[in-house]
C-alpha cells in the first residue's frame, strides 16, 4: 500500500485515544464506562453525581485515578485527601477506602496490573 510501511515483528500498535469530555456517563458511578482493558491494565471513565460515592472498597489493582471535573474526597482508614480537577491520585492495592463527590466529578481510573493478583478473575487460569 502506497504511503504505509510494513509491520516489523515487535512494532508498536497503532495509537488509540479517547474524547473523555465527550463520553457520557449516565447514572453516574452506577455506570462506569470501560476504555481500554487487557491483561496488564484497565482504564476506567467514572462520573460522580452529585453527593454519589464509590463506597467503602478495596481493590487487588494499584490505581491512579485523575480527577478530570470537579472535585473528590478519597477517604482511608489513614487519611482523608480533598482533590480537585487535575489532581493525580496514586492508591495503593489492597487498601480499603472510599471515594465522594459532594457536587459531582469525573475520574479516570487506571488499574494495573490488570486483573491484580487475589482479584476474582486473576486466579484463573
Amino acid at each position: 500500500m502506497p504511503g504505509s510501511l510494513p509491520k516489523k515483528p515487535g512494532s508498536v500498535q497503532a495509537v488509540q485515544s479517547w474524547d473523555l469530555n465527550g463520553i457520557e456517563t449516565p447514572g453516574g458511578s452506577r455506570s462506569p464506562v470501560v476504555l481500554f482493558s487487557d491483561e496488564h491494565a484497565r482504564a476506567v471513565l467514572i462520573g460522580l453525581e452529585p453527593g454519589q460515592e464509590l463506597g467503602d472498597h478495596e481493590m487487588k489493582e494499584h490505581a491512579f485515578v485523575v480527577v478530570l471535573e470537579g472535585e473528590v474526597e478519597v477517604a482511608s482508614d489513614e487519611q482523608s485527601v480533598a482533590a480537585g480537577a487535575g489532581t493525580l491520585l496514586s492508591l495503593e492495592r489492597e487498601e480499603r477506602r472510599a471515594v465522594s463527590s459532594a457536587s459531582g466529578a469525573r475520574l479516570l481510573m487506571l488499574l494495573a496490573p490488570w486483573p491484580g493478583p487475589g482479584h476474582f478473575r486473576g486466579d484463573e487460569g
